[in-house]
Parts: C-alpha cells; structure tokens; sequence
C-alpha cells in the first residue's frame, strides 16, 4: 500500500575540631558509599540470582527458566515436581541439567544457565528450584498456560528504563496485587536505560523479585536494548531470556509469536529490519486459528510523545494489522499514556474497525504529549501498568496507576463475523494532563 501523504498525528515541527572533621569525613563517605552502591552493580556469586521463567515453546506443556551466577559455577541442574501442599517435594522431583554459556558484559564475565521442562500438564501448578546440585534457590511456583478458550489474564507494561529500583519496584508489585492470577507478563521494549550496563538489569531483577520467578515474562525489544555504536542488543538479552526462535533468522528471541489459550501474542522488533518482519508477519497472521490477536512492539504506530513520529513502521506494518483483524497493539517508547481506536491504516478517526492502539510507560522517565486531544483517553506524568482479560467473546482491559486507581478502560466483543464491538469504559475522571488540551 503506497503512503497517503502525512499523518493526521504527524508531529508539528515548531582536638574537638578534629574529632567532629573525622566524624564528618567518615559520614560522608558512609553517604558516598551508599549513593555508590547501585552504581557497583550487582555481582554473581555461587547461588543462583536472576531468576526468571519466560516460554520458548508451547505455553500450555513448558516452562522455561534461566539464572546467573558466577564462572566458579559451571553446571546448572532444575529440580521440578507438582505441587503439593507439605514439605515432602524434594522426593517427587525430577532434575534435569542446563545449558550453560559464559557472557560478557561491563562487569565482567558471568555463567547464565538455561532449562525448559517439557511434558507438563496444561493449567497445573509446578514446583521447581535451581542451583548447582548443592547451592539452590528457594522452591518456586508456577502454572502452565491452559487450554484454548478458556480464560486468560495477562499484564503489559511499558517502558521500564529509569530509576528502576527506587521507583519502578512499586509499580510491578501493585500490578501483581491487581491481577494475581495472570498467566504472563509482557513488556513492550526499554526494560533498561543503557545496554551495556549490567547494574541496570540487575535493578529491573531485584525490582521484580519473586514475580518473575512465578510469571513468566515475554519482551519485545526497544531502543535502548541496542548500543548507539554498532546497533547491537544487549549482552544480557539472550543469556537471561529464553523466548521462541520462530522469527525471521538473525531477529530470533527478539521477534516471536506463541499461542496462549486462545490468544495469538505477536511479538515484533521494531528497531531493526522492520520490512523483513513485514513480510514475516503477514505469514503469521494468514495461518492464524487463534480467536484473539494481540502485537506488541516499541515504537507507536501513533506517537504520542512531542516532536515523534515511527512513520515507517505505519507504512509497513498497520495494514497488515488491518489485513488481517489483529484485536490490540500494545506500545512503548513515548514515555506517555496514549490510547486510540479501532482505527485503520490512513485514518485517525475512531469506530471504523481496525486494532485498539495503547502507548504506556511504567517507569519514571516521563516525556510531554503532543495533541493528547488527538486521542481517547491519555495521560502525562503517570506510571501506569495494564491488566488484560480474555473470556470467550470478550476482551477487556483496564489501565491502572501506580497506586491501584483505574485510569482508562474499555472492551471488545467479538462478533460472529470476528469483527469487534468496542465499549469505551473510561472512568469520568479529569485527564492526567500538565495543561489542557
């Protein structure tokens, strides 16, 4: 489809004394060493950290999981069992042995270690642990994904990037409190700041904590994954997830698909080679039996953000979406609150079908809307995370604050001709805006 001129939401262009000297001298450099002290990453050791279950196959049969630790460590084992009520587990277990592979990064070296248990049972609960053999984590819980059609939970974040351990923590936290039965967790890209510092993936592991443990978490990529230098993602990425190798070759763990009860989740990387996944996608959705279709991506197909516009992936990837009925396309990169929709390729206004498009941000780095009037329901200045629930024929999704409160909502009933009927269901609250619109 040829470019129809410019965007409706293309963005406008416009003794003693020695005493208390040493007392001073010895605080501040307590203080120093504190302030310091995130900024000394977080080092491997023996024990197993950064612990984190992700899907690299079926959702409703695996479960994979991956931890660090430190090169004296060089064989990983997983002990999984079903979960049970008492103590017993460790005799029910069955252990299997990792993949093991070394990585660099500005820390130093370190040993990520890797596992899918296979042959699990759809919608049951699981224990395992990972060590060493002798050195283990504590006993975690998770359950498979179910069978199609039955209801599904999930949550989507937008970009984490910043102050992750002071002021991100909350965020995932409330949003586990909101929807604890949530099967997986989805973030949209910039899950850290700078890709070559490994304290900052240390601060989104430790912010996470015990969450990523028991939910599996699938990403796509953002910019601030790759270096400015040479455009290469992190040296974290691959050694601390496990996602499916079914995209494009060369783009594999960074553009992916699964089905999930019901739910085809697309996964695209929108920093690079955007016209080969153009052509990958439209394969994708053209054998697509799913009843649900959701795609997530960093860079918004209508930027939100003040001065931006991803004009490219528009062009490229919209009328697809439109092709083909995706339901919802989840975003970053804006670093705003931003919702529009049902629209199609060439048209802002709403109601004519087409995808729901939702830019979020759950992290502190905040940018100034340009036009939010432009759109149904945005925010400034705002963490937010989202909750997503599939029943049947009905989608709903819900937007949430840092601190709980419901910020925007709506739902789609899904039609016998598999076209969507939208319900806005926004609370008539004032719009988190610096000044009006």
């Amino acid at each position: 489809m040829q470019p129809r001129g410019p965007h409706p939401l293309s963005p406008r262009r416009d003794g003693a004394p020695l005493f208390v000297l040493a007392l001073l001298l010895a605080t501040a450099g307590a203080l120093l060493s504190l302030q310091q002290a995130p900024e000394q990453g977080y080092p491997p050791a023996p024990y197993p950290d950064r612990v984190i279950l992700t899907w690299s196959e079926d959702p409703a049969t695996t479960m994979s999981v991956t931890w660090r630790t430190d090169t004296t460590v060089s064989r990983g084992v997983a002990e999984i069992a079903d979960a049970v009520d008492g103590p017993d587990v460790v005799k029910h277990a069955r252990r299997l042995e990792a993949a093991t592979e070394r990585y660099q990064t500005n820390a130093g070296a370190a040993h990520s270690h890797s596992v899918t248990f296979r042959g699990l049972q759809p919608g049951r609960a699981y224990l395992y642990r990972v060590g060493d053999g002798s050195r283990w984590s504590e006993w975690n819980q998770f359950r498979t994904a179910g069978k199609p059609g039955d209801p599904l939970t999930f949550l989507y974040l937008g970009d984490v990037q910043a102050d992750i351990h002071a002021l991100w923590a909350r965020v995932i936290r409330q949003a586990f409190a909101a929807a604890p039965d949530a099967r997986f967790i989805v973030y949209a890209g910039d899950l850290i700041n700078n890709n070559d510092r490994d304290e900052q993936w240390g601060e989104f592991h430790a912010a996470a904590g015990f969450i990523h443990r028991m939910i599996p978490v699938l990403a796509a990529p953002g910019n601030h994954e790759y270096s400015l230098s040479d455009r290469r993602i992190s040296p974290n990425w691959r050694p601390q997830f496990a996602f499916p190798v079914n995209g494009p070759a060369g783009l594999e763990e960074t553009c992916y698909w699964l089905d999930i009860q019901g739910l085809r989740l697309v996964v695209l990387n929108s920093v690079e080679r955007r016209k080969e996944q153009a052509e990958w996608l439209e394969g994708v959705l053209a054998r697509n039996p799913a009843r649900w279709t959701v795609v997530v991506f960093h860079h918004p197909i209508y930027s939100s953000a003040r001065g931006r516009d991803n004009k490219e992936v528009r062009e490229l990837w919209q009328p697809i979406l439109d092709k083909y009925g995706v339901d919802l396309v989840l975003q970053g990169h804006d670093h705003t609150y931003a919702r529009i929709g049902p629209t199609r390729y060439g048209d802002a206004s709403s109601g004519n079908g087409g995808p729901v498009y939702v830019t979020s941000v759950s992290g502190a780095k905040m940018y100034e809307m340009d036009r939010p009037q432009a759109f149904q329901r945005a925010a400034e200045q705002t963490q937010l995370f989202q909750v997503v629930r599939i029943d049947g024929d009905r989608l709903s999704f819900e937007a949430r604050t840092a601190s709980g409160a419901l910020y925007d909502a709506f739902q789609l009933r899904k039609r016998a001709d598999r076209s969507n009927e939208f319900r806005d269901l926004a609370p008539q609250t004032p719009p988190r805006l610096r000044k009006a619109a």
